[in-house]
C-alpha cells in the first residue's frame, strides 16, 4: 500500500474508525476520507487529524457521496448497527447501507475492500445484531469485489462510547455497579488497536479470505469488570442481581430510550457463554498483540485521548 493510495473508510467516526485513522497516520498513510452520520464524531476526527478529509452522510440513504469513491485504491467498511430496541436501524445501518456502499465500490472499481464484520455470525444468539451482520456478510460475499472478511470478538479502546467504554463511565458514577448472575461468562475481548494494525496489514497484503479475530486472551466478565474499575479508579461496589431482574430492568429503560448503552438482548448475547476459535493472526498480520492488562491501562490512562467521549 502506498502512502498516497485513497483509503475510504465508511462508517469510521466510531470506535474503530477513530482508532484506525491514528494507526493510519502511524503507518504515514494521508490521503483518508472518513464517511460517516455523525456530524459531532466527525467533528471529533477533524479536530485530532486535521489533514483526514471527512463527509457527513447516511449511508442507507443513495446519495452524491457514492461519488467520492472515484479512485480510490481501498475501502475499509466500518458501519454497523450494534445496539437498539426495534429492527429499523439495523436493517438500515447493517444492510441498507451495504447495498449501497457495494454499489458505490462496483460503480467505481475499487480494487480491495476489507469489511469488518462480527464474531457474532459464530454465535449462538439470534437477536437482530446477529442475523443482520450474517446479511451483511452474504452481502458482500455475492458481490463478487475482492474483499477480506475480519470478524473480531468484543472490542474496547479509545472512543469507546458503548461497551466498556460506557460501563467504566457508569461505575465512575454510581456507587453500585451491577453484574448479571455470577458474573462469570467467558469473554475475549479484542483491543482495538491490534485489530486496526490487522486492517492496515490487510490493506497492504490484500488477502481475499474470512478471518475470526479474537481476543488472544480469555477472562470472565467480572474480572474484566474488575480491572476496568482498577484502572479508572471507580470505588463502586460490584453487586450481582439475578439475570431475570437485570434483564427486566433492560426492558424497562429501553422503554424509555430508543438508544440505550446496553440492551435485553445484548445481555443474553453475553451470558451464551460463547467460545470463540483463536487463529495465530500474530503471525499470520505480523502484529504483535498487546497484553490484556497493558491495554486497559492504555485505554483508560491515556492523557490524549481517553478523556475523549463520542456522541452516542
Amino acid at each position: 500500500m502506498q502512502p498516497t493510495s485513497k483509503i475510504v473508510i465508511c462508517g469510521g467516526a466510531g470506535l474503530v474508525g477513530q482508532n484506525l485513522v491514528c494507526c493510519l497516520d502511524g503507518h504515514g498513510c494521508g490521503n483518508v476520507l472518513v464517511i460517516d452520520k455523525s456530524a459531532a464524531n466527525l467533528a471529533v476526527l477533524k479536530r485530532l487529524h486535521p489533514h483526514v478529509s471527512v463527509l457527513c452522510a447516511d449511508l442507507a440513504e443513495p446519495g452524491d457521496w457514492q461519488r467520492h469513491f472515484e479512485a480510490a485504491e481501498n475501502v475499509v467498511m466500518l458501519q454497523a448497527q450494534i445496539g437498539a430496541t426495534h429492527s429499523d436501524p439495523f436493517v438500515r445501518n447493517n444492510i441498507d447501507s451495504t447495498r449501497n456502499v457495494l454499489d458505490a465500490i462496483h460503480r467505481f472499481q475499487v480494487p480491495y475492500t476489507v469489511h469488518v464484520s462480527s464474531s457474532v455470525v459464530n454465535s449462538v444468539a439470534e437477536d437482530l445484531y446477529a442475523t443482520t451482520k450474517r446479511e451483511q456478510e452474504r452481502l458482500v460475499a455475492a458481490s463478487g469485489i475482492p474483499h477480506v472478511v475480519l470478524r473480531p470478538t468484543l472490542m474496547f479502546g479509545w472512543f469507546d462510547r458503548k461497551h466498556l467504554g460506557w460501563l467504566s463511565r457508569f461505575m465512575r458514577r454510581v456507587p453500585v455497579f451491577p453484574i448479571p448472575g455470577d458474573g462469570r461468562y467467558p469473554r475475549q475481548p479484542l483491543y482495538a488497536g491490534d485489530f486496526c494494525e490487522i486492517i492496515v496489514s490487510c490493506l497492504g497484503s490484500r488477502p481475499r479470505q474470512t478471518f475470526d479475530i479474537t481476543g488472544l486472551e480469555r477472562i470472565d466478565y467480572l474480572d474484566m469488570i474488575r480491572q476496568i474499575r482498577s484502572a479508572v479508579g471507580a470505588r463502586c461496589a460490584i453487586v450481582r442481581i439475578p439475570y431475570g431482574l437485570f434483564s427486566l430492568l433492560l426492558r424497562l429503560w429501553g422503554l424509555f430510550d430508543r438508544n440505550p448503552p446496553f440492551t435485553a438482548e445484548q445481555l443474553a448475547a453475553l451470558v451464551a457463554a460463547d467460545v470463540f476459535d483463536v487463529i495465530d493472526w500474530e503471525a499470520r498480520f505480523d502484529v504483535k498483540a498487546t497484553p490484556f492488562a497493558v491495554a486497559i491501562d492504555r485505554t483508560f490512562r491515556d492523557p490524549r485521548y481517553s478523556p475523549i467521549v463520542l456522541e452516542f
